[in-house]
């Protein structure tokens, strides 16, 4: 059996506590041997200098391989394409590209800048032609909410494939029927790239339901009811938390899923056993780099 490829996601802390939550996470999940962990990019440009440092410390005191995600919302394409040649001379080879939600928040209709990238697609070809990136970019198992329809939400995965994407990743989902049916809707679109579906553990229902509204993904009735009467015990629904993400994990499996793109939350452990209920065992290395 083939021992699944996994990738883990990471957000750039506010606080102190945070910071040292982060870098414990990593330490812990470093010898898994990820095929790549990313940090995230806040609306706008918000956290660019905290994205880039995490990336750059990333890159220099670990052997981990650093994907730094960039939008190109309200920034023009030399903002941009400076972000993009500072993370190539910090050692950066792997950019995940967004088009990013506006400022204001999920939710307000998308403008792109006057003098920017106009969305995926375009920030995808504008990296390739400055440097040869891997770029891994967005997929929506339940179709980005701006787009029409179907045929427009593929195509705009096309267009990124066209532009030279290397991978897709998903969205977050729940329910594997969806990520089914949005492979054969790529498949039939002669997309070939590789499509890694965005596992999310539930650490919190309240904080997961609040990602789903914003992004437009569904919580289906039945996850619902099993995280019900558990916000003040944490024990309880860190099992239930363990039992769900492990259902949908082993599934997906079954399904002939290889791929699995976790977003950690920072957070180590549940992802971890994750990882270990797929077949991946820590290697002796240390993570730091010698």
């Amino acid at each position: 059996m083939t021992t699944p490829l996994v990738s883990f996601e990471f957000f750039p802390p506010k606080t102190e506590a945070m910071e040292e939550t982060l870098w414990a996470s990593i330490e812990k999940l470093a010898p898994l041997n990820p095929q790549f962990v990313s940090v995230t990019y806040g609306a706008g440009g918000s956290t660019r200098e905290r994205t880039h440092s995490i990336v750059r410390r990333i890159v220099n005191e670990t052997n981990l391989k650093a994907a730094a995600h960039l939008t190109c919302v309200a920034a023009s394409k030399a903002e941009v394409d400076e972000v993009v040649r500072e993370y190539w001379d910090a050692g950066v080879r792997h950019i995940v590209a967004l088009r990013g939600d506006m400022p204001e928040g999920p939710g307000t209709p998308y403008k792109s800048h006057p003098d920017g990238y106009a969305n995926g697609a375009e920030l995808t070809a504008g990296i390739k032609a400055i440097a040869p990136f891997e770029v891994s970019v967005s997929a929506y198992p339940e179709c980005h909410p701006d787009s029409s329809n179907w045929d427009a939400d593929i195509d705009q995965l096309a267009a990124k494939v066209d532009a030279g994407a290397d991978r897709a990743i998903t969205q977050f989902f729940f329910d594997n029927e969806l990520f089914d049916a949005y492979r054969e809707r790529v498949a039939k679109r002669g997309i070939d790239i590789p499509l890694v579906p965005g596992i999310i553990p539930v650490h919190s229902f309240k904080q997961v339901k609040r990602f789903a509204d914003m992004c437009g993904a569904s919580v289906p009735d039945k996850l619902a009811a099993r995280f019900e009467g558990l916000e003040t015990d944490e024990e309880q629904r860190r099992l239930v938390a363990a039992a769900v993400a492990a259902e949908q994990v082993a599934d997906l499996e079954k399904r002939g899923v290889d791929r699995f793109h976790f977003y950690t939350m920072n957070r180590a452990e549940l992802v971890y056993a994750l990882c270990r209920l797929i077949g991946l065992k820590p290697t002796t290395e240390v993570a730091a780099a010698a």
